[in-house]
């Protein structure tokens, strides 16, 4: 009797041992969760790079999800919470977000959020402005990141956000920022060789929208497209037939469609000038969802090099 009372609280006192134990990890982890930054940014590829750079250290909430239009978002209940408790709250401005008067500033507004914890991630880009049908500047072109040159700068600054808000953690977004802004500066030079590599009069790149001024602009590359700005008109006679009369002024190759566009305009375009689509969709406001073959910014500036080259040279 005796030994089996020692047993019983033998046995007790091994239970007990290992639920305090069990409970301390549980405090330890609760802890370092609450150590870390709390990050919500506007959209898919500002969320990829936040992971980049924030590392451990942040917890990333991201609000336009893939396959959602970036310029018209209307926030969720869970999204104002999360904007609510931000520490950081990370937006591309130029205009993607719908301007100052957008979706994303009256989140801001109406969750009290402090402005110095709001960090506008293209400040340093000379925006370049959108034109109507009528040739005369309509609105500020958000798609800056489509570039590799704009995405280091933005890299640059969302590190230096993350420096100033959690100085404690100050090298750990350096080292992160340091081999990702590497992987970026390769990938920059990579696109001017791959396209100097492009014959001069094949170096013609025709979408659906004209997202990729900035990238042609920085690498030298000839711009068509179907309607330069997303609204309710995308597509028109008149925006198709004036596309069809720059594909024969200028012996186009190839015609791309983004991956979050209606193919059928382009496929218009294609049958009335015989100009082959490309085989493969670019990529122009999103990256893809988790698993898919463009998931990541670096991933995605690369697809669409390799897409650009592979087409324009075989052409």
């Amino acid at each position: 009797m005796k030994k089996r009372i020692i047993y019983v609280m033998s046995m007790l006192l091994a239970v007990l041992t290992l639920a305090a134990c069990t409970g301390g990890d549980s405090m330890a982890n609760d802890e370092t969760e609450n150590d870390k930054l709390e990050v919500v940014t506007s959209f898919t590829i500002l969320e990829d790079l936040a992971r980049e750079i924030g590392g451990d250290d942040v917890n990333i909430h991201n609000l336009v999800p893939t396959g959602t239009d970036p310029h018209e978002y209307e926030p969720l209940p869970q999204d104002m919470n999360k904007a609510t408790d931000a520490d950081l709250l990370f937006y591309n401005g130029l205009n993607l977000e719908g301007g100052d008067n957008g979706w994303f500033h009256k989140m801001i507004e109406s969750v009290n959020q402090d402005t110095e914890n709001v960090c506008n991630l293209t400040n340093r880009i000379e925006p370049m402005y959108i034109t109507d049908d009528e040739g005369q500047d309509e609105e500020i072109n958000p798609h800056a990141f489509i570039s590799p040159k704009a995405g280091i700068k933005m890299a640059e600054d969302m590190r230096d956000c993350f420096i100033e808000k959690d100085p404690d953690n100050k090298e750990n977004y350096e080292e992160r920022a340091e081999e990702y802004l590497t992987r970026l500066t390769e990938i920059e030079e990579e696109y001017q060789q791959k396209i100097d590599d492009i014959p001069e009069d094949n170096r013609i790149l025709v979408t659906s929208e004209r997202a990729f001024q900035y990238l042609a602009d920085d690498y030298g590359l000839k711009e068509g497209y179907i309607w330069a700005i997303d609204t309710e008109e995308t597509g028109s006679s008149k925006q198709i037939n004036s596309l069809v009369s720059f594909i024969e002024e200028n012996d186009v190759p190839v015609l791309f469609i983004e991956s979050n566009v209606d193919t059928r305009p382009m496929e218009t375009v294609s049958q009335q000038t015989g100009v082959p689509l490309s085989s493969e969709p670019i990529y122009s406001d999103e990256i893809g969802k988790s698993g898919e073959e463009v998931d990541t910014y670096i991933k995605y500036l690369n697809y669409n090099i390799n897409l650009i080259h592979d087409e324009l040279s075989e052409n």
